[in-house]
């Protein structure tokens, strides 16, 4: 693997923010500083090389971005009901960001820090110091890692974090999938395969409700290779209230298992397959995507990319019978996903 730098602009604080290029045998994944992001995944297909991985130019637009492009997201992904949490006999409040819920770290998560980088012989590592208070509700200082690496056609990425205090935490990437290429349209042409045989249900709200749900006969029942529009827009009522595909795979009821093959994507020649050492998968079919301007021009609008978001179980650190989602203090966090092409 061979790694390039270049600069990447300044954030509006005037912060200045890098891009990696890392290469190997044909594929080429490129990463800014600014919230650690995926900006590019370009894969050799029939057709020539292909970007499949959605993003921007400047960063002006990931800056501007409010639907997480390609960032590490943290120190809690996905929901959390009713912006706050109680840990060690005190409840903790979160920044309130999507609806009556905290969403992805808040106002000021991991995706809009700038982190630091450095080049290893097999790997590019970003590290970020999230201080207690830098977004609400999260306490002690938290030292994250993000190690990225890239062979034999598998773009990797390895989580470690440790903190002064106990925290909740779930770490989680939001990079946006299209197998046909990053400007080519609607995602629900894709085939797709979770092996899991549950989701957590969720509310109005999209929290979990607690019930572990059978996918047997339904929508969700991805087990084998479907076609995304088959089911993307079915009358179960899970589908209405995510509008599509947002929901949590169950994938084991430990807190952390082997790296195992979680989901299988396939379109236009190309099948990425994600493994992860995490519990859960949140597949998010880009239901509330909003027509943003992407690299070279693209229109993402509604359904043009998705994402596959390895995970704790959302709202874990309120649901006491879910894989615990706490860091003690002096204990090191560490998870892993794999994205493998061919």
């Amino acid at each position: 693997m061979t790694i390039e730098k270049q600069p990447f602009g300044s954030t509006k604080a005037g912060l200045p923010v890098e891009l990696y290029k890392m290469k190997d045998g044909g594929i080429t994944v490129e990463i800014i500083t600014y919230g650690a992001a995926i900006r590019a995944i370009n894969v050799p297909s029939g057709t020539g090389c292909r970007d499949v991985a959605l993003g921007f130019d400047d960063i002006a637009g990931y800056e501007a971005n409010k639907a997480f492009h390609g960032a590490v997201i943290g120190r809690i992904g996905n929901r959390v009901a009713n912006a706050r949490y109680e840990m060690n006999g005190k409840t903790f409040e979160l920044d309130v960001n999507d609806g009556q819920n905290s969403l992805h770290g808040g106002f000021v998560g991991f995706d809009k820090q700038v982190w630091s980088a450095k080049e290893e012989a097999d790997a590019l590592v970003l590290t970020l110091l999230d201080k207690e208070g830098t977004a609400a509700g999260y306490p002690g200082d938290l030292e994250c890692q993000v190690k990225y690496t890239l062979a034999d056609g598998a773009f990797g990425i390895e989580y470690t974090a440790k903190c002064t205090q106990d925290t909740p935490i779930n770490l989680t990437n939001h990079v946006y999938f299209n197998l046909a290429g990053a400007s080519s349209g609607s995602i629900t042409g894709h085939k797709i395969q979770i092996i899991s045989d549950a989701i957590t249900a969720v509310d109005e709200t999209l929290i979990p409700t607690g019930e572990l749900m059978d996918v047997t006969g339904t929508a969700f029942d991805l087990r084998e290779r479907t076609v995304i529009s088959k089911g993307i827009d079915d009358k179960h009522r899970q589908i209405e209230l995510g509008g599509g595909y947002d929901h949590n795979w169950v994938l084991s009821n430990e807190e952390r298992r082997e790296l195992t093959l979680a989901a299988v994507l396939e379109c236009g020649g190309l099948i990425m397959e994600c493994l992860t050492t995490k519990p859960g998968i949140q597949f998010y079919s880009g239901n509330m995507m909003s027509g943003e301007t992407g690299k070279d021009g693209a229109v993402y609008s509604k359904r043009t990319g998705l994402c596959l978001e390895t995970q704790y179980w959302p709202n874990s650190v309120n649901t006491p019978k879910f894989p615990a989602s706490i860091l003690k203090k002096g204990q090191v966090y560490n998870h892993k996903t794999v994205y493998k092409f061919r």
